[in-house]
């Protein structure tokens, strides 16, 4: 008898541990698990698919591999999601899972590895196998053969590989050869096949150089331009005015730009685009290198003991504000250098004022503009300058000496001699061109004229240290710390709870959105309307009761408020200004009545919740 209820339970043990190990431990590894696939061997040039397949539509943190650098990604990761259901013998199973592609390129021959792709799956941490590829032989051109359909206005379908005559820079300098200090017009100018959104890349900082970008319009025009048959799309990126600080033969490097290009992509199921979101387009990254460029910088001649340093084409002129003036009142000369070349780098012109003149720094205006030919327009330098006796005064003429860039010489330009009255000063008197009585002047030195007029006086010994105002005045002070201390704390402890931050702006936002919406409404603009309506209600609801997007619903809502002890009332008035929302936005008739009317529930729904909400709260 024993022996056959041994048999019985053995029989059972072992059916149990058979129906787990080939029907439940499966199960469980595959849900536990990343599948990664792609072929075996490939030939460079040829596209193929990479892709990894989780059981699981718990997956957070996904990320694959280290591509290598011999894989070019032509697109990826698109994620897509399969679902089935089953009923056997009236009972139903699903499943899910997720995949996630890239179209890669092989640009080289050899063995190469991916590493595991990481993921959490169902909040454990797995990885996937590991996949090596061999790439051997050249892809066959299919261009005898039928052409991969493409999609209009230059956009190309998705996965379909960029090369260097599809979309390339072009470098140009407008002299290859100038002298130190003359200006470089460097220009980069894009040539393209493909739908090319955007593109980043910047001059690095150049010791050698000293450089400025000439602003140019940030929506681009392209032009048609045909280049060894093909009809490119041409435009200037950018441009740079390069001023050389050395010689000898100068060299701007390669610079690195970041290009995004849209593809159509084949495989979104235009239903699930139009509901979920979803798009027909992707963008592809793309690095494009412009060449470098070597130039030939030629020093200047042997210099004049007084060059200004300009190298370019120059006039200058000098202007008085008065020419007659009394002593002791100041006079300003104006000295202005104006025309094309390195203006930022000039020196300020020497003025040889009288030695009865007390001469103060100039003051600098500056007014050019950045041109192909360098900077363009004029330096004005103010000398301010103090006449201290009558007389008749001369100011010899200022000299400025630059070099010529297209003489290729020194050139020296004078102003006009300029004349200057000065009649006898207030206060002091004059004899044969002298002053009898020297004028009281504070000097900046370490010995000052007494002070006159009337003067504070306090006891020896009376300070404001210590004193009963010092002590109320110190108090004062520690009370307003301590105060600003509570209020500041209290406010960073405020900011540190999300959830309770998001619930103090939720009206904010809401009011933000239909005033938004409000103007959609008076345009005529029932979409965008209706659609910034909806993100008002939702939006404010999920602010509100920190609920997260994902979790939105009108259940969890109706849950969350009735919480809140909020009146079933309120409640269904908030729920029917949704239903109305969505409602009327497909409802015949008047379209600027329905969205009025639409809009006044919505107002209604969010007031009467925030009322509730905050009566409830005191």
């Amino acid at each position: 008898m024993k022996r056959d209820i041994y048999h019985k339970v053995e029989g059972w043990v072992k059916l149990f541990l058979s129906f787990y190990l080939f029907t439940l431990l499966p199960l469980s590894l595959t849900a536990q698990s990343i599948t990664g696939s792609a072929p075996a061997q490939v030939a460079v040039g040829e596209q193929f698919r990479l892709t990894y397949t989780i059981n699981s539509d718990d997956v957070d943190g996904f990320r694959a591999g280290t591509i290598p650098n011999e894989f070019e990604v032509l697109m990826g990761p698109s994620t897509s999601r399969q679902s089935s259901f089953q009923m056997i013998n009236g009972r139903t199973s699903s499943s899910t899972s997720i995949t996630y592609t890239y179209i890669l390129s092989a640009t080289s021959n050899g063995t190469f590895t991916i590493p595991p792709a990481r993921a959490t799956v169902n909040g454990k941490h797995v990885t996937s196998n590991v996949l090596r590829i061999k790439v051997s032989g050249q892809a066959q051109s299919n261009s005898g053969g039928q052409r991969q359909q493409q999609a209009p206005s230059g956009v190309r379908n998705a996965g379909t590989p960029i090369s260097g005559s599809d979309l390339f820079i072009k470098v140009s300098a407008n002299k290859s050869r100038v002298h130190e200090q003359e200006p470089i017009l460097l220009t980069y100018k894009v040539y393209t096949l493909v739908e090319l959104t955007s593109l980043n890349g910047k001059m690095p900082d150049l010791k050698s150089f000293y450089s400025q970008e000439i602003p140019l319009p940030q929506q681009k025009k392209f032009t048609v331009e045909n280049v060894n048959g093909r009809p490119y799309r041409t435009v200037t990126w950018s441009q740079y005015v390069m001023f050389p600080q050395m010689t000898g033969k100068l060299e701007i490097p390669p610079i690195t730009f970041e290009g995004m290009v849209v593809q159509a992509n084949q495989n979104v199921d235009p239903f699930e685009a139009f509901f979920n979101g979803g798009s027909g387009y992707v963008e592809v990254k793309k690095q494009i290198k412009a060449p470098g460029l070597t130039v030939e910088v030629l020093p200047l001649p042997e210099r004049p003991a007084n060059f200004s340093g300009g190298v370019g084409r120059f006039n200058i002129k000098a202007t008085l504000d008065s020419h007659e003036v009394k002593a002791n009142d100041p006079v300003t000369l104006k000295v202005t250098v104006s025309g094309v070349g390195n203006m930022k780098l000039l020196k300020e012109p020497v003025v040889s004022f009288p030695q009865d003149f007390d001469k103060y720094d100039a003051k600098q205006n500056e007014k050019t503009k950045l041109t192909p030919n360098g900077l363009e327009g004029s330096v004005t330098y103010e000398f301010l300058a103090v006449p201290r006796h009558q007389g008749t005064y001369d100011i010899p003429p200022i000299e400025f000496v630059y070099y010529d860039t297209q003489e290729n010489a020194y050139r020296t330009i004078k102003t006009e001699p300029l004349k200057l009255n000065v009649a006898k000063g207030s206060g002091s008197g004059r004899s044969g061109g002298y002053s009898e009585q020297q004028e009281i002047e504070q000097l900046n030195n370490d010995i000052h004229f007494i002070k006159t007029g009337d003067a504070r006086q306090h006891q020896t010994g009376d300070y404001f240290f210590g004193s009963t105002g010092y002590w109320i005045a110190l108090a004062l002070l520690l009370l307003t710390f301590i105060s600003l201390f509570v209020i500041f704390r209290q406010r960073a402890i405020d900011n540190a709870n999300i959830g309770k931050m998001r619930g103090k702006k939720a009206n904010k936002v809401a009011v933000k959105r239909l005033k938004k919406a409000d103007k959609l409404m008076k345009a005529n603009k029932p979409n965008e309307f209706y659609d910034e309506v909806l993100r008002a209600l939702w939006g404010y609801v999920g602010d509100k009761l920190n609920i997260p997007v994902e979790q939105l619903s009108r259940d969890n809502i109706t849950q969350r408020l009735s919480e809140r002890n909020v009146d079933e009332a309120t409640i269904g008035q908030f729920i029917g200004a949704l239903d109305e929302c969505e409602f009327e936005r497909y409802a015949p008739g008047d379209a600027k009545g329905n969205m009025s009317k639409t809009y006044n529930a919505a107002v209604t729904a969010i007031t009467h919740i925030d009322g509730k909400i905050k009566k409830l709260k005191n």
